[in-house]
Parts: structure tokens; C-alpha cells; sequence
């Protein structure tokens, strides 16, 4: 056991010591590095594309099928993963990480990057359902409020920069060298949680048995609803944002990778709109940042003639994932009983991925079979559901 379990007066402790808060910086890095990967091959379809002769919509695929298997995966691998000492199942998952990132730096065919995508996949499936429980664990009782957050924010920083840093990269060295700088970064984190996190034994608080009380928690299964149908509208026009300026809006590649840029500082504005209007009205904030990306989407194709209003437009979309999957969260950590947490975070993240993988997946048949053009329209009429859903629905259960 660790000298902070062994410690009675740890959950009285006021302060950190500094491995501990290194402990939650490598969570925190941890967290962006498994969203990151998870998004990056949205910023580099049409080269994958490109590279293997297939269409963007196939390309696509290697999105979607990674996010339906992380939906499926994570709650028997959670289930599975709750029996091993965690420290060790956390370095073994980056490992494995790692190593599903050099396969697809090697890949040469469509078929062995999509295996190795998997290979990561299974990665993405256990860490995040250690991920939430482990970071609590590492810090006294005080401090668990801020290692959930910083989690949070880790994968926040990963939606709002993982896709304009994978495609900067792409264009200097290639979409392969995406993959492998990923890998080196994986190395160079086993490593530094390898010394500074502390063993942690299991305590097998992942149980089949928690689930009927969970699936009895009206808000939170309204959460997964609109989580996912709202993230099914997001990725509907998200995984083909790359294209569909280079093709509609016409931006030269560099110009592109700007506009991604800017679209991640969106992303990092509605954080910070999160942490200054959230708690004053958390329903209201909800629904309100929802009708804005209801309304952006809309807007993406009638703007695209304006590059610079289309631009603005795609941002707001950024800017309003960010703080509405930050609130969802919050909302979900708030009715949700402390020991199931962790629980209902990963099927939390489950649905997430779900939600992923079905929008990429819609956007890539109206790619294939109307035109690029629309799917920022398609994605507009599923997100008013979610916003429909969410203002009557999740609003009454809130009553605020």
C-alpha cells in the first residue's frame, strides 16, 4: 500500500506534495494524449484518403469504428480491468497505446490501420475507466473535486487541440509521423508515471450490480440521451470539418490548419464560459449553448461563400461541444452516488464514442451519396432533437 493510504490524517491533509500533484499532471497529460489520438485522424482524412485510394468517407471509418468499439468495450473491460493492481493496468494501457500508435505509423494498407486503430482502441477502453477512479485515489479527500476537473480538462484541451496540432504535424512530416510522435510522447509518459504515481491496489469497485441503480437514476440516463444524440449531431459536420473547408469554404491547406487553430481557441472560450455563467444557471446554460450549435450548424454551408464568417461560424461550433460536455459532466458527477461515479463515467464515455462514431459514420454516407455540402444541415436537424429533449426533459429534472 501506499503511504498515503496507510496515513490516517491523508484525508485531513490541506495541502499537496509536489508528487502528488505529479502524479495528476500526468493523469491530466494522460487524458489529453488518449483524446487526442482518439480525434487526430479527423485533421488528416484526405491524406489518409489519398494515400490508400479510398474515399473520404472510408477514411472516415477509421473514426467511427474506433469510436464504436471503445462504446462497446468499456464497460466488460472496465469489469475485467477492476481485478489488477492499477498502477500496473495504467502503464500496461499506455503501452499498449503506444504500440497501437507505431502500428499505424507503419501501416501500409487501409485494413492494418484500421486493426491498429483497434489495438488502441482497447487502450482508450480501459484507461478511461480507471482513469477517474485512480486520479481521486492519488490525492487526499480534498482534493478529489480538482483531480476530476483537471481530468475533465484534459479531455477538453484534447477536443479543442488535438485535431489542428495532428494536422500541423501531418503537413510538415506527414500523417504517419502524426502517429509516431504520439508513440514517443507514450514512451516518455510511462516513464514519468512509472516514478511518480503510487501503487495502487485494486479495490474492485467495478461491479455488474451497480448497474440497476443506475439505470433507475432518471437524470442520469436523460444525460446519455442527449449526450448522445448531441455528440451524433457534432461529428455529423465534425470528422469532415477538414475537407469540407478545403472543398467548400476553399481554403488553401495552410489557411485550414489556422482555421482549425481557431477553432480550438473557440473551444477554450467555452471553458471559460463554463467556469463564469455555469452555476449561475446550469439549465439554462445548457440548452443555451445547445441552441447555438443547433443555429451554427445550420450556418456552415449558407456562410461558406464569406471564408471568414464560415470560419467564425465552424469556431462557434467548437466553442459550444466544449462547454456543453463540460456541464453534461457535471451534471452526471452531481446525481450521480460517489462509489458509482466512476461507473457511470465510463458508460458515460461509452455513449460519447457511441455518439462519435454514429455522426461520423451519417456525415460519411451524405459525403458519399448527397454532397459535403449538407452536412452541416443534417447535423442541425439532430442536434434540435437533443436541444428539444434537453430544454423539455433534462430542464423539469433540473428545476433550475
Amino acid at each position: 500500500m501506499t503511504q498515503l493510504e496507510l496515513d490516517p490524517a491523508a484525508a485531513g491533509k490541506t495541502k499537496m506534495n509536489a508528487k502528488e500533484w505529479m502524479s495528476l499532471i500526468g493523469m491530466t497529460f494522460a487524458a489529453f494524449l488518449f483524446n487526442t489520438s482518439e480525434i487526430m485522424p479527423v485533421g488528416l482524412l484526405t491524406d489518409i484518403a489519398t494515400d490508400f485510394s479510398v474515399s473520404e468517407a472510408q477514411a472516415g471509418l477509421i473514426v467511427s469504428v474506433y469510436a464504436w468499439f471503445v462504446a462497446i468495450a468499456s464497460l466488460p473491460l472496465m469489469i475485467l480491468a477492476s481485478k489488477f493492481e492499477m498502477k500496473k493496468l495504467l502503464l500496461s494501457m499506455i503501452f499498449i497505446f503506444g504500440i497501437g500508435q507505431v502500428l499505424s505509423a507503419l501501416s501500409y494498407s487501409y485494413g492494418m490501420l484500421m486493426a491498429s486503430r483497434l489495438v488502441v482502441a482497447v487502450a482508450h477502453s480501459i484507461f478511461w475507466s480507471i482513469a477517474a477512479p485512480m486520479a481521486v485515489r492519488a490525492v487526499p479527500d480534498k482534493f478529489k473535486p480538482l483531480a476530476l476537473s483537471l481530468l475533465a480538462i484534459g479531455t477538453s484541451l484534447a477536443m479543442i487541440l488535438g485535431l489542428p496540432l495532428g494536422r500541423w504535424i501531418g503537413l510538415l512530416v506527414g500523417w504517419r509521423m502524426s502517429f509516431a510522435i504520439v508513440a514517443i510522447i507514450a514512451a516518455l509518459l510511462i516513464i514519468f508515471l512509472a516514478f511518480v504515481f503510487p501503487s495502487m491496489p485494486s479495490r474492485g469497485t467495478f461491479t455488474l450490480k451497480k448497474l440497476p441503480t443506475l439505470l433507475k437514476n432518471k437524470m442520469l440516463i436523460s444525460i446519455y440521451i442527449v449526450i448522445f444524440v448531441f455528440v451524433s449531431a457534432y461529428f455529423t459536420t465534425y470528422s469532415y470539418i477538414e475537407p469540407f473547408m478545403l472543398q467548400v469554404i476553399q481554403l488553401t491547406p495552410d489557411q485550414t490548419t489556422l482555421s482549425l487553430i481557431f477553432y480550438g481557441i473557440a473551444g477554450i472560450l467555452g471553458s471559460l464560459l463554463f467556469s463564469k455563467f455555469y452555476e449561475k444557471s446550469p439549465s439554462g446554460f445548457i440548452c443555451g449553448v445547445m441552441a447555438a450549435m443547433t443555429l451554427s450548424l445550420a450556418l456552415v454551408y449558407p456562410t461558406s461563400a464569406l471564408p471568414v464568417v464560415a470560419v467564425t461560424v465552424c469556431s462557434i461550433m467548437g466553442l459550444c461541444m466544449t462547454a456543453s460536455n463540460v456541464a453534461l459532466q457535471s451534471e452526471l458527477i452531481k446525481c450521480t452516488p460517489e462509489d458509482s461515479t466512476s461507473v457511470a463515467m465510463s458508460m458515460y464515455s461509452g455513449i460519447f464514442n457511441l455518439g462519435i462514431g454514429s455522426g461520423t459514420f451519417v456525415g460519411g454516407m451524405v459525403c458519399d451519396y448527397v454532397s459535403i455540402k449538407y452536412i452541416g444541415f443534417l447535423g442541425a436537424i439532430i442536434a434540435l432533437c437533443a436541444l428539444i429533449f434537453c430544454a423539455t426533459r433534462i430542464r423539469r429534472l433540473m428545476r433550475v
